[in-house]
């Protein structure tokens, strides 16, 4: 391992500058893996609880549309308030918010699993989500910040992404381990590896550098109006099928109102959740268009097939878990085929691959076959679409922004990610619930939602791969 050298202010780096700049040092690479530890654990969080639903629902009697909400509450808590996240994390230190926030986020956890009613979990998850917020960004941030730009910050970018694309691969199989012994322990679970990495962190995380008082304050107004508009707007697909057509006007003209009213508060600020001129960076702004695309078509797909295998099937959760963990195959393709490919043909291609190969995985399962032969197609194409996409993505939105902040840059993508995750599951789960019983029909009709998504995604991704030619060209 190299040496390390400290200025007056600076702080100790886990990076070396030897001869070799492109390779990681040992403790940098233990750096690393706390880091990709706690994105590790955000991602099989999230897709053990998809693989729990239909166990969650069995005791607690929840319907379709109730069920959604233990995801999206996490899902738009976390959406609306990462952004605030983000900032604090560059103003009041990135280890500081890493690490306390870690500990809420196990605190929240372990209550979920003693929830006896859906209220209490959904509020859990709520909580949970929160700590989240300002977790997820803050290690992101310590990424950028930490390691220089080139070959080792893109290495290290791509291992945090593919690791966490692997957390959503790996908790569905999880989920159905833990599942089929009681659905409670995909809440105990996460305190066990929060655990872990909390002792890591502690003992591994670079200091903070001595910062200046912040007499500015923090922009709750902002983070406040944009959650709220979220829950709005996401509320207002959800219960489109349920309610009169001037209820689902009245909520959606709510979200808007609350969305320019949350614009406006930025505009006036001092200290804003959002520097709206960081909006003009077009590669953040087509990253993160690419982002919502991408994992709201993800997890609705996710959810289709958790309840089409489960409850139309009559698979258990081992088997549901086992049979989506096929998709895992990006953990493993992330880090390795993925640089490859962004070497020789750049993000924009690559990102433009992924989303096609999204499409016709979606399209694979529109059959909806009765064995893991037929659906096996859909899985490993969707896999190797999530690791040509999700690397190049968490990249393009966060290369050329100052360093003072890449916080709120990476508090940006997750709120894209976040809110894409929201607002996909709601979508395809008003889908499912405009039918009086979940049907083959049903389901076919739901899967509409991931493949327009990733549709779309081809045609923004196209867009910007033409543009960029033009421009260098």
């Amino acid at each position: 391992m190299g040496s390390v050298t400290r200025g007056n202010h600076e702080k100790e780096s886990p990076v070396s500058s030897t001869v070799t700049p492109e390779r990681l040092t040992g403790r940098a690479w233990a750096v690393l893996f706390v880091l990709c530890g706690a994105i590790f654990l955000e991602g099989i969080d999230v897709s053990m609880m998809g693989v729990a639903l239909p166990s969650i629902r069995a005791e607690l009697g929840l319907t379709t549309s109730e069920l959604q909400w233990i995801v999206s509450a996490y899902a738009l808590s976390y959406g609306g308030f990462v952004l605030l996240g983000g900032r604090a994390a560059d103003l009041l230190g990135r280890r500081r918010m890493f690490v306390g926030w870690l500990v809420v986020f196990l605190l929240f956890s372990g209550l979920g699993g003693f929830a006896t009613e859906g209220w209490v979990l959904i509020l859990a998850r709520f909580a949970t989500g929160i700590a989240a917020a300002f977790m997820t960004p803050a290690g992101l941030s310590i990424i950028t910040t930490t390691y220089p730009e080139g070959p080792q910050r893109t290495k290290a970018l791509l291992v945090y992404a593919g690791t966490a694309a692997g957390g959503f691969s790996l908790g569905m199989v999880t989920g159905g381990l833990l599942s089929a012994i009681d659905w409670r322990w995909v809440f105990f679970a996460p305190v066990i590896v929060s655990a872990v990495i909390l002792a890591g962190a502690v003992a591994l995380l670079p200091r903070d550098p001595a910062r200046t008082a912040h007499r500015g304050g923090f922009d709750l107004a902002g983070a406040f109006t944009l959650t709220g508009a979220m829950l709005l707007l996401v509320t207002t697909v959800v219960r489109a099928p349920d309610v009169p057509a001037a209820q689902t006007s009245a909520t959606a003209a709510a979200g808007l109102v609350l969305l320019a009213a949350f614009v406006r508060i930025e505009q006036r600020a001092t200290t804003p959740l959002i520097r709206l001129g960081l909006l003009r960076n077009t590669a953040l702004i087509r990253a993160n268009l690419g982002a919502i695309l991408l994992v709201g078509s993800f997890v609705g797909f996710q959810f289709i097939a958790v309840l089409y295998l489960q409850e139309l099937r009559g698979w258990s959760e081992l088997e549901t878990g086992l049979a989506l963990m096929v998709i895992g195959i990006d953990a493993v393709l992330a880090p390795t085929l993925t640089p490859r490919l962004v070497a020789r043909f750049g993000n924009g291609r690559v990102v433009l691959g992924g989303f096609v190969l999204a499409a016709f995985a979606y399209t694979a399962f529109l059959p909806l076959g009765t064995t893991f032969a037929v659906m096996l197609p859909a899985f490993l194409l969707l896999g190797l679409a999530f690791a040509l996409t999700y690397g190049p993505l968490t990249i393009a939105a966060t290369e050329r922004v100052a360093e003072d902040e890449q916080g709120l840059a990476s508090g940006v993508l997750t709120t894209s990610f976040q809110f894409g995750s929201a607002l996909g599951l709601a979508a395809v789960a008003a889908v499912l619930a405009a039918g009086e019983e979940l049907t083959t029909g049903g389901f076919r009709a739901g899967l509409a939602v991931p493949l327009a998504a990733a549709a779309l995604g081809v045609v923004v991704s196209y867009l910007s791969v033409r543009e960029r030619s033009a421009a260098n060209g």
